[in-house]
């Protein structure tokens, strides 16, 4: 099989010269598309954890197709990513709870609760984690929160957008919503990130997508 062609963006993002690990915890509608995304970059050190397995409800917006019904998340994913781009990711069938991390984190999890407890055992004021990028994704709008873990600033400022699980988006059945169309723009806008951070951009601390009415509002916390 052929090595990847990453010649059409090296000049916006070299993944040879890229030696930052990532770390995804979440493989669903958004972690599942930012590591094909990464992957098509070109970067190489990737490791996704998530317990869960392929549901049929995750096809429609998730990167995985029919045939992955039933498998691990980790597993479906990393079959996909090696078809796809010829790299093998590193993957992990647990739940992440405090395993010491490094690099750049992208925290993609269900829950309020959950990010908050990641957040406090293995990311806040851990000099080993370089930058920490977290989406929240409703049906029409997201958010993408970009955070220097050890920050004092950026510390209060992130701990002040926690909300409890109980207002998250739910259909009329209570079911969570989302939409493909969501889950892709809030990959994308985190792959972008990743891209600035590794240009040495100034990074936007909070990016608020509406897309329904085509709207951005940004902020920054210096």
């Amino acid at each position: 099989m052929s090595s990847l062609d990453i010649s059409r963006h090296r000049e916006l993002f070299d993944a040879e010269k890229f030696q930052i690990p990532i770390t995804i915890i979440g493989a669903g509608a958004t972690g599942s598309w930012l590591a094909l995304s990464l992957a098509k970059l070109g970067i190489e050190d990737i490791t996704v954890w998530d317990f869960d397995e392929v549901e049929e409800h995750n096809v429609p917006n998730q990167a995985y197709g029919i045939d992955d019904i039933t498998y691990p998340k980790t597993e479906a994913l990393e079959k996909i990513i090696l078809h796809s781009t010829n790299t093998k990711i590193n993957t992990i069938n647990d739940k992440f709870t405090d395993q010491r991390l490094s690099g750049i984190v992208f925290l993609m999890v269900d829950s309020m609760a959950c990010r908050k407890e990641i957040w406090e055992n293995s990311i806040k004021m851990k000099p080993s984690v370089k930058h920490l990028i977290e989406p929240r994704m409703g049906l029409d709008m997201g958010r993408i929160y970009n955070v220097n873990p050890t920050n004092l600033n950026h510390i209060k400022e992130y701990e002040n957008t926690y909300y409890s699980d109980d207002v998250a988006e739910v259909s009329a059945c209570g079911n969570s919503m989302t939409v493909i169309s969501s889950a892709l723009g809030i990959a994308s806008w985190c792959t972008r990130q990743l891209i600035n951070l590794a240009n040495d951009e100034v990074l936007d601390n909070e990016i608020l997508i509406d897309f329904k009415y085509n709207n951005i509002v940004t902020a920054r916390w210096e």
